[in-house]
């Protein structure tokens, strides 16, 4: 017989107790009775909801019947010396193809992949689903069950994390800075990891963890992943690296066993069985490596090459066509970047005044055919572009407490960079740079632009190619007729690459790629704690209490109206800042190709994507 034991009184007050206790321990840690309530999705978008449904075939550019096979081989200018890219000693010195923005995510995969027919959207990859709550202070993912790296081994929770752990303790200064604003990482389930944010300010932060390259764990070692390396990277992507030989090629073979190659983020794309990246020097060899066929594509950006020397036998015969794709995104910014941690450019009046000596029209005239489109601000062609409107009340909002910084011509809507009569020496726009600079203390003696301590204005054009050279050229001839000394330094790709990593140099010239998304990326760009992080992309060494804040205001919109606002204030803050030399875009994108590759009718709003090409021999 069991033994009855006697059951104690308890008092109220200890009754409630218990049962808060109790109540306590059922209730599901962080809100998660709430979190119950959030949907798992197959995408997320910035703003707004995916425009692809959950059952979509393929994404809009890609051809779902493309035949696989056959072969392709690219050509880049330049070098390389690693295999990491993700860290700053390799971060700018690596063998393109691995995770890149014109052939693909070829071997390092993200947990989300984007549409760019869409601003900013993400659709499962890696994670076959995705879940937020609107106020974005987490982000949950669900591993697709069949996804694996090139090894066979499954991609696990564990190697996502570890990929967070070890970019943020070292990959690049924008990788630390974005993943110390993780609170936690935590592993919700055997397939599902939870990423916390310790507040919803920076609405971009859970998107760009979807984007996040995934590494496996097994094949890393932490102590070594800051150093430069050539082992190949194990992947889960659809290539494995083939061959490797430093500076001049690398080669990747198609895995066949890709575990994504069904999926309808993934169906059309990465067709053909090899695919080589040649390197040349410069970008004679490669135009003449193209045209015996030695490379398959080629993207034109000098009007000159693209009007005149696209005429030899492959051409006329048929075997080469000319081709050009309209876009759908902002022109970006493409120009010489003065470097404002140097005395000489500290003054926004001096930078002002330089920038408007670049004679374009008549660059545009002797060099590129008048085929070019000058540049103005950092959005140009699209919604999110300042020029030619005036600030709204919302943007005035957010520029008001730094007035100061701002230009008046460029709240209204009316600066436009200088135009000049094309001549080459149009005296009016001399004249008015002599002015402006005499506003700052300088003052022109004899043949010589001296500042207020007597030395002249001199400085450093440092460039890595004979394009750069040309373009330094007719700048400098520019310059010259006030008496300003600008030198042009030529250096390899290496020492190049070298240099722009620690800010060596006066003046050096950059490209800044936009999307219809801008978003932190702009803070390794212009942001006041990129400015002295070596191997940031903030070259001109922005330092502005006005930029920031823009910044901050485009992170945290929470409406595609309050977005265009904070962008629109942004491109106003950095056109007064005068940071670059704006120099001119495309109206669109040229490519040339040989017909022995096929492409799809449809190309993305971005341009051609090349993932989704061809041999057109295997369609026969």
């Amino acid at each position: 017989m069991t033994e009855m034991r006697p059951v104690p009184i308890l008092s109220l007050a200890k009754i409630s107790a218990l049962f808060a206790a109790a109540v306590l321990a059922f209730a599901p840690v962080g809100g998660a009775a709430q979190d119950a309530d959030v949907p798992w999705s197959h995408g997320i978008a910035m703003h707004g909801d995916p425009a692809l449904p959950a059952d979509f075939a393929h994404l809009p550019y890609a051809d779902p019947d493309a035949p696989r096979g056959g072969a392709i081989t690219h050509g880049v200018q330049g070098s390389f010396d690693s295999l990491n890219q993700f860290i700053v000693q390799g971060g700018t010195t690596t063998a393109r193809g691995i995770r890149d923005t014109d052939f693909g995510a070829l071997v390092i995969e993200s947990l989300l992949e984007r549409n760019l027919d869409e601003p900013f959207t993400l659709y499962g990859l890696l994670a076959e689903s995705v879940r937020m709550p609107e106020e974005r202070d987490w982000i949950e993912f669900r591993i697709n069950e069949k996804a694996r790296f090139s090894d066979g081994t499954p991609v696990t929770v564990d190697d996502v994390i570890f990929s967070f752990e070890i970019l943020r303790d070292k990959g690049r200064p924008h990788f630390r800075s974005r993943y110390s604003r993780i609170t936690s990482m935590e592993k919700t389930g055997e397939r599902s990891v939870r990423f916390t944010f310790a507040d919803g300010s920076d609405r971009e932060l859970p998107l760009l963890v979807g984007m996040s390259p995934i590494f496996a764990k097994h094949t890393i070692d932490p102590q070594t992943f800051d150093r430069s390396t050539l082992v190949p990277p194990v992947g889960s992507g659809p290539y494995i690296i083939d061959s490797v030989d430093p500076g001049n090629r690398i080669v990747y073979r198609r895995d066949p066993d890709y575990w994504a190659k069904d999926l309808p983020i993934r169906r059309g794309m990465y067709n053909f069985d090899r695919l080589s990246i040649e390197y040349y020097r410069d970008e004679n060899t490669l135009f003449e490596a193209f045209k015996k066929g030695l490379v398959q594509v080629l993207p034109v950006a000098d009007p000159a090459r693209w009007t005149t020397s696209l005429d030899f036998p492959a051409v006329t015969e048929g075997k080469v066509v000319k081709e050009g794709f309209r876009l759908g995104t902002p022109a970006g910014m493409h120009g010489f970047v003065f470097n404002t941690r140097r005395t000489i450019f500290s003054d926004v009046r001096v930078r002002r005044a330089l920038a408007m000596l670049f004679d374009f029209e008549w660059v545009n005239r002797t060099l590129y055919h008048g085929l070019y489109a000058r540049t103005g601000g950092y959005f140009d062609n699209s919604v999110l572009s300042s020029l030619g409107r005036p600030a709204s009340e919302a943007e005035r909002a957010l520029l008001a407490p730094f007035a100061e910084e701002i230009a008046p011509d460029v709240l209204e809507g009316t600066w436009q960079p200088t135009q000049a009569d094309g001549s080459g020496r149009d005296r009016k726009v001399l004249r008015a740079a002599v002015e402006q600079l005499a506003e700052a203390g300088y003052r022109i003696d004899g043949r010589t632009l001296r500042g207020p301590d007597g030395a002249p204005l001199s400085f450093e054009i440092l460039v890595a190619s004979q394009d750069q050279e040309r373009l330094a050229l007719a700048y400098q001839r520019s310059l010259k007729l006030i008496g300003v000394e600008a030198r042009i330094r030529s250096v390899d790709s290496a020492q190049y690459q070298r240099r722009r990593q620690t800010f060596d140099y006066d003046m050096v010239m950059n490209t800044w790629l936009v999307s219809l998304s801008p978003g932190n990326e702009q803070s390794y760009r212009w942001g006041s704690e990129a400015a002295g992080q070596d191997g940031s992309f903030n070259y001109a060494g922005v330092k502005s209490p006005a930029v920031d804040a823009m910044i901050d205001a485009m992170l945290s919109a929470r409406d595609a109206d309050g977005f265009t606002d904070a962008v629109r204030a942004f491109d106003r803050a950095l056109i007064s800042g005068a940071y670059v030399v704006p120099l001119f875009h495309l109206p669109e994108k040229w490519v040339a190709r040989w017909t022995a590759i096929g492409r799809p009718e449809v190309q993305s709003i971005t341009g051609p994507r090349f993932e989704t090409w061809w041999s057109a021999a295997e369609r026969r």
